[in-house]
């Protein structure tokens, strides 16, 4: 471990810097510090160590390779159980301020802010790989702060942004799995080549053709993400789709055929029982107001 760039421990709970500051702290014998809160965030890499953390009253056992996150205002203290091993840990802190800066180049830097404040859920598990990875990005930039290097600068700010976008992508994919972020782009796709092709052949065979997929596949993923048979879902947006043609004074004889319906009579079935009158009633209605 690069004890080099280790830092003396300091109970100081404020930020010197205007942007960010990070450390790296291993003891043996420490001060309890008081509870306490920040007006940034802070972000906490736990190495080693028996200790708790306690996080608007609620108590959270670290073990090494957890990742934790306390926004501003949120009150909080490490409690240490055991002083005989090493108390070893990356703390990072981060103003709102820079944050935002970060939210104005993209949305995907403040997910795991978002998070946080949304589901009090401060605490995240990493196992070794991903966590020796963190802990390879949080190094470089500890080294990269500390040196005279021509672009340092630049290369710090770099450094930063990685680590946060980094970060935010663990969690977004520990929330959602690689099965289940498959399977929403799986319906995302077939959604949009269903919008796109209301006039065409979207029959569970011809969808399966397209995506490389089993129908059946295809129709457990329609009836779990909206409720309804895909079969349902098509007609709904056929009709939909018919619905608009007719308030934008297209012709009935013209409408149906548009969007994928096969002859007068299914269409008219359909259309009344999902709107509860004929397609001719409807534009009468829509004549009359």
């Amino acid at each position: 471990m690069k004890k080099n760039l280790q830092t003396a421990f300091s109970t100081r709970q404020y930020m010197l810097s205007q942007d960010f500051e990070i450390y790296y702290y291993s003891d043996f014998y420490l001060s309890q510090v008081k509870n306490h809160a920040h007006s940034y965030y802070e972000f906490y890499f736990f190495l080693e160590g028996n200790v708790t953390m306690i996080i608007e009253e609620k108590e959270y056992p670290m073990r090494p390779g957890d990742v934790v996150l306390i926004p501003p205002r949120a009150q909080h203290h490490a409690v240490i159980r055991n002083q005989e091993n090493p108390y070893r840990r990356f703390v990072f802190w981060i103003t709102e301020e820079y944050c935002n800066s970060l939210m104005e180049i993209s949305s995907d830097y403040a997910y795991l802010m978002q998070h946080v404040k949304v589901t009090k859920n401060y605490i995240f598990h990493t196992d070794v790989v991903i966590f020796n990875t963190i802990q390879s990005k949080v190094f470089g930039l500890i080294d990269e702060m500390r040196s005279k290097r021509f672009g340092r600068e630049a290369k710090i700010s770099l450094c930063v942004n990685d680590l946060i976008l980094h970060l935010n992508r663990i969690v977004h994919e520990q929330n959602y799995p690689k099965s289940e972020r498959e399977e929403l782009n799986l319906y995302q796709g077939l959604a949009d080549y269903i919008e796109e092709n209301l006039d065409g052949d979207l029959s569970l065979e011809n969808l399966a053709k397209q995506f490389f997929v089993s129908k059946y596949h295809i129709a457990h993923i329609f009836k779990d993400s909206t409720g309804l048979s895909i079969h349902q879902y098509i007609t709904k947006k056929r009709l939909a789709a018919c619905r608009d043609a007719i308030l934008g004074d297209v012709g009935i004889s013209q409408v149906y055929p548009m969007f994928g319906f096969g002859d007068y009579s299914s269409f008219y079935r359909a259309f009344k029982k999902e709107y509860g009158i004929s397609p001719k009633e409807f534009k009468d209605m829509q004549v009359t107001l």
